[in-house]
C-alpha cells in the first residue's frame, strides 16, 4: 500500500475512543493525534498527543479525520477540516438539522475533498451478507421491510432524541437493502423518560418501489435488539445485528391439510436456514472503506448525499409525530395525505 495517510480523531467519547482503537491497527493509516477540550477521560490516547483544538491538529499535517463529537458540533468542526483539505468521516446523523447537512455537502464539494457518514449498520456483516442475497434475487420481489431497534437509555445522548440518533440507522439501511428512497411515511413518537427528546418512535412507510417498511425504534426497553426482516416472494430474511448472525425463512410446499386454511391462498411454513459467512467488525470494515475512498475508490462509503437525504427522511418522522399527518421526503402531500401537485 502507498505511504500511510495522516490521520487524526476528534472526539475521545463513546465512539471515538473505538475509532482510535480501529485506526491504530489499520493498515494504510498513521494516527498521529486526537482532539478533545475535556481530555481523554477513557485513556483512548493510550500515547498519543491529545490536544484541545482542532487547529492544533491541522497543524499535523493530517490528510483525514474522524469527527465524531456530538452531533451539535458536526457542522462546526467537519468544515473547519474541509476548508483546510482534510478528508472526513463525520459519525451519523451528518448534521444536526437539513440545511447544516446541505452546508456541509456544499463545502465539502467546493473543497474536493472526500466526505462520509458513519452509518456503520452497512458494514455488519450480517447485513452485508444479506444484501449480497438481495443482489442476486434469492428472495425474489421484496414486499417488506421491518426493523426493530431497543435498548436501555443511553446517558451520553443528550442533543438528538431516538429518532436522528438512532432511527437514522434503521432508515440508511432500509433504503440501501432495497436499493429505493422512502416515498412516505407515518409516525409516532413519545416523551416518556422526562429528557428534552424523544425516546420512542414507531413508523410505518413505503419506499419509491413500493416496499413496505415498519419501523420500531425506543430507548425504554430493559434489553437490547436489533434485528432486521425482510419478505419476499420466496420467503423472509432475518439479520440480528447483535450477533451478526442471517437466517433464511422459505416459503414451505407442503399441502395445507387444514380446510379452513387451505380456503384461501398463502404459504406454508418451510426450511430455515443459518447462513456461514466472515464476520468481521463493522467499525474495521467502515474504516477500509472511508481509508480506500481517501486513495480513490469511494464506491464503499456513505456519502454526505446519502446522510443528508437519511437527515431528511428522519425530519419527516419527527413532522409526522408533532402534525399526525403523514409526510413525504419526496415532496410534499395534501390533506389525508394526498401529493400536492407542484407550482407551475
Amino acid at each position: 500500500m502507498a505511504a500511510s495517510i495522516r490521520t487524526g480523531v476528534v472526539g475521545l467519547g463513546m465512539m471515538g475512543r473505538h475509532h482510535v482503537r480501529v485506526l491504530r491497527a489499520l493498515d494504510g493509516v498513521d494516527l498521529v493525534g486526537v482532539v478533545d477540550a475535556a481530555g481523554d477521560r477513557y485513556g483512548a490516547a493510550d500515547g498519543l498527543p491529545v490536544y484541545r483544538t482542532v487547529g492544533e491538529l491541522l497543524d499535523l499535517g493530517i490528510e483525514a479525520a474522524v469527527v465524531a463529537v456530538p452531533t451539535a458540533h458536526h457542522e462546526s468542526v467537519a468544515l473547519e477540516l474541509a476548508d483546510h483539505g482534510v478528508h472526513c468521516l463525520v459519525e451519523k446523523p451528518l448534521a444536526a438539522d437539513l440545511p447544516g447537512a446541505q452546508r456541509m455537502l456544499e463545502r465539502f464539494e467546493a473543497a474536493g475533498v472526500v466526505g462520509a457518514v458513519g452509518h456503520i449498520e452497512r458494514y455488519n456483516p450480517a447485513l452485508q451478507e444479506l444484501r449480497r442475497r438481495l443482489d442476486a434475487g434469492a428472495l425474489g420481489d421484496v414486499y417488506q421491510v421491518v426493523t426493530r431497534r431497543q435498548g436501555p437509555f443511553p446517558a451520553r445522548i443528550a442533543d438528538v432524541g431516538v429518532v436522528k440518533d438512532l432511527a437514522t440507522h434503521d432508515i440508511d439501511l432500509t433504503s440501501w437493502l432495497v436499493q429505493s428512497p422512502f416515498a412516505r411515511l407515518f409516525a409516532q413518537a413519545a416523551h416518556k423518560s422526562g429528557r428534552e427528546h424523544e425516546d420512542l418512535v414507531a413508523f410505518s412507510g413505503t419506499l419509491a418501489d413500493g416496499t413496505v417498511t415498519n419501523h420500531l425504534v425506543n430507548w425504554l426497553s430493559p434489553f437490547k435488539e436489533r434485528v432486521t426482516v425482510v419478505t419476499g416472494q420466496r420467503g423472509s430474511f432475518v439479520a440480528d445485528t447483535l450477533t451478526g448472525d442471517l437466517w433464511f425463512h422459505e416459503n414451505g410446499t407442503v399441502a395445507t391439510q387444514w380446510d379452513a386454511v387451505s380456503a384461501f391462498r398463502g404459504v406454508s411454513e418451510g426450511a430455515m436456514t443459518r447462513f456461514a459467512f466472515p464476520k468481521r467488525e463493522p467499525l474495521v470494515l467502515e474504516h477500509e472503506a472511508f481509508r480506500d475512498a481517501v486513495l480513490g475508490d469511494g464506491s464503499r462509503i456513505v456519502t454526505l448525499r446519502e446522510g443528508l437525504e437519511t437527515l431528511r427522511v428522519a425530519e419527516c418522522a419527527l413532522e409526522s409525530a408533532r402534525s399526525n399527518r403523514i409526510t413525504s421526503p419526496l415532496g410534499s402531500l395534501g390533506p389525508g395525505g394526498d401529493r400536492e401537485e407542484e407550482a407551475a
